[in-house]
């Protein structure tokens, strides 16, 4: 993910990336807003954001989530993956930290597969605001997923604390 702030400025280059719609989420009380191609075809759950690339290469999501009710979302997101076909391998979780838009984010990242192959599984973890978390979900098939790295990069670069 450290590779996604030096491709966000090529990000901007690429014409999809500007037919991009700002969403601010939840709805009815945002906490957060962020970038997404209309092409991914975005949309607001119940808990957040969902988009899946016009290839079906990658699925995102993001879910708001108060602090103390972090372990039921994260718990959520990984039912969520294994209701996909998606397998974690465990064994190959890597940590990473970083900042996007002023905001600590902590990542853990697993290699996997799901019923098409091989994929590329990560969890982000996120606040935008005191008491409110921000739970990242990725899935990316490898090998098709590499073709959106300038518009994954743009879309979480553009993730910031709702505007009050």
């Amino acid at each position: 993910m450290k590779t996604i702030i030096v491709g966000a400025f090529l990000a901007a280059l690429i014409p999809g990336i500007s037919q991009a719609k700002t969403l601010s989420f939840p709805s009815d009380a945002p906490v957060a807003r962020i970038a997404i191609p209309d092409s991914w075809g975005p949309e607001e759950t119940e808990t957040g954001i969902q988009a899946t690339s016009d290839d079906s290469a990658i699925y995102l999501s993001i879910d708001v989530a108060e602090e103390k009710s972090m372990g039921k979302v994260i718990d959520d997101a990984i039912a969520f993956l294994a209701k996909n076909g998606v397998k974690v391998d465990g064994s190959t979780q890597k940590t990473s930290e970083e900042a996007v838009n002023g905001m600590d984010m902590a990542n853990f990242d697993w290699t996997g597969t799901d019923n098409d192959g091989a994929v590329n599984i990560g969890l982000s973890l996120v606040s935008p605001k005191p008491d409110k978390l921000l739970v990242i979900t990725y899935w990316g098939s490898k090998g098709t997923q590499e073709a959106h790295a300038a518009e994954l990069q743009a879309i979480i670069t553009s993730l910031k604390p709702a505007a009050e």
